[in-house]
């Protein structure tokens, strides 16, 4: 069993990085600096100036904005600084009302928002709103992470200003992790302390639950209930699973005003890494304690390859969401922690270049291909299968083998990064 004082940092990381949130991450963060810079301003503005990352630009351009029945930046900052509160982090626009929908589009259609990508920076998530009314002005900045606040300025006066940290503050930001402390804190902390995980497993399974009350994006997930769609995939825990992920994912990205759990800054993420454990673990007849311990494995995963992918990049999040969940399934599967490293480098052989081509209802399809995988890798591992170090980018070492995953996205796919946001924003509408 690890030291408590590593269990206490793991637990405190978790917390910070899976979290509730209302809508695509991306245009929240955006409602979220534009609430904060409203509140320094401390009225309506009369114009609204954002500047954004062309990761976030891409992120938010086509994905549903809950409650509204819209897509896109412009009504996410209208209730940012309607009715968003900063103290609701990423659920701040849960105060949505038909009356503040209506306020929402008034405020859009007299033109008083501006949106730009920020020029000259290297941070892949970077958010910064002005707001102005006659003769005063504030503005916001949100860098690093969705609801990671760096700067506040009202009227030339800095309030705050952490856009560079020092370098001891960088030493101390984040917990390095590595597989074999993921595995054995999952598998040895005591169940107490790490049963609030299961708090995910409520949200997002109520989001596939509320799936069915609508007709959400591509509605993949109730098409995969069908009777046609039984037919071909058959009615068994492989398409359950599917279905449970990808309904979730499809009233997220269709705009239903309902929370769902995320992991590291990403909805999409959180529901990848919670509903195929939680579907196998119920169908499969595992422990309250098995599924807690399931549940936290595939999560940390996930906040551990992100920690060197990082938050926003071109490889789709649902690769590494996908990598996390495999890892929770090969233990519900009674798999060891080499059968987990087996499954993870099924998982990286595979997925491996995934573009992320922005937040959008057809992020379901992607769920679902990393969900499949996830499945096959799992299964795959527990036979005793897997892709060797003498194929492709797979190493010996588990965490070398994360290591070439997160150098691709980060690194090597940021030229496909800038083609995919240039095709996004010159195609004809």
């Amino acid at each position: 069993m690890l030291e408590p004082n590593i269990r206490e940092q793991i637990i405190e990381l978790i917390h910070r990085q899976v979290v509730p949130a209302v809508g695509c991450t991306e245009p929240m963060a955006v409602a979220l600096c534009a609430a904060r810079a409203t509140e320094l301003l401390g009225e309506k503005p009369e114009k609204v100036s954002v500047l954004l990352s062309a990761n976030i630009l891409k992120n938010a351009m086509g994905v549903g904005i809950p409650g509204t029945g819209m897509i896109g930046l412009p009504i996410a900052i209208a209730l940012g600084v309607l009715i968003g509160k900063s103290d609701y982090r990423l659920e701040v626009i849960k105060d949505l009302t038909p009356e503040s929908l209506e306020a929402g589009k008034r405020f859009i259609g007299e033109d008083r928002i501006d949106i730009k990508l920020k020029e000259g920076i290297t941070e892949k998530l970077y958010i910064e709103v002005c707001c102005e009314t006659a003769g005063h002005c504030a503005t916001a900045v949100i860098s690093g992470s969705h609801t990671n606040i760096v700067f506040e300025e009202t009227d030339g006066k800095v309030l705050l200003d952490r856009l560079k940290p020092s370098a001891a503050a960088a030493d101390t930001a984040q917990l390095c992790l590595d597989l074999r402390t993921v595995w054995e804190f999952a598998t040895t902390a005591p169940v107490e302390e790490i049963d609030f995980i299961l708090e995910a497993k409520r949200y997002n399974l109520r989001a596939a639950a509320e799936a069915l009350k609508g007709n959400y994006g591509h509605c993949l997930g109730k098409i995969m209930d069908r009777p046609l769609s039984r037919g071909i995939f058959g009615n068994s825990i492989y398409s359950h699973i599917i279905a449970k992920t990808a309904s979730a994912c499809d009233a997220r990205m269709g705009g239903a005003l309902i929370p769902v759990m995320s992991n590291s800054g990403s909805g999409n993420q959180g529901i990848c890494a919670t509903n195929p454990v939680a579907v196998f673990a119920k169908e499969n007849e595992n422990t309250r304690e098995e599924l807690i311990r399931a549940l936290v494995l595939s999560h940390l995963t996930a906040i551990y390859i992100k920690q060197s992918l990082g938050a926003l990049s071109a490889l789709c999040g649902c690769v590494v969401a996908s990598i996390g969940s495999s890892c929770g399934i090969t233990y519900l599967m009674g798999g060891d922690y080499v059968n987990v490293c087996h499954s993870v480098k099924n998982m990286i052989a595979n997925l491996t270049g995934m573009i992320c081509d922005g937040a959008k209802p057809s992020c379901s399809l992607k769920i679902s291909s990393g969900v499949s995988t996830a499945i096959l890798s799992a299964t795959l591992s527990m036979e005793g299968k897997h892709v060797t170090a003498a194929e492709g980018i797979i190493d010996e070492d588990v965490d070398k083998s994360i290591r070439n995953l997160t150098s691709i996205g980060k690194e090597a796919m940021c030229n496909t990064d800038d083609m995919v946001l240039n095709i996004m924003t010159h195609k004809c509408n």
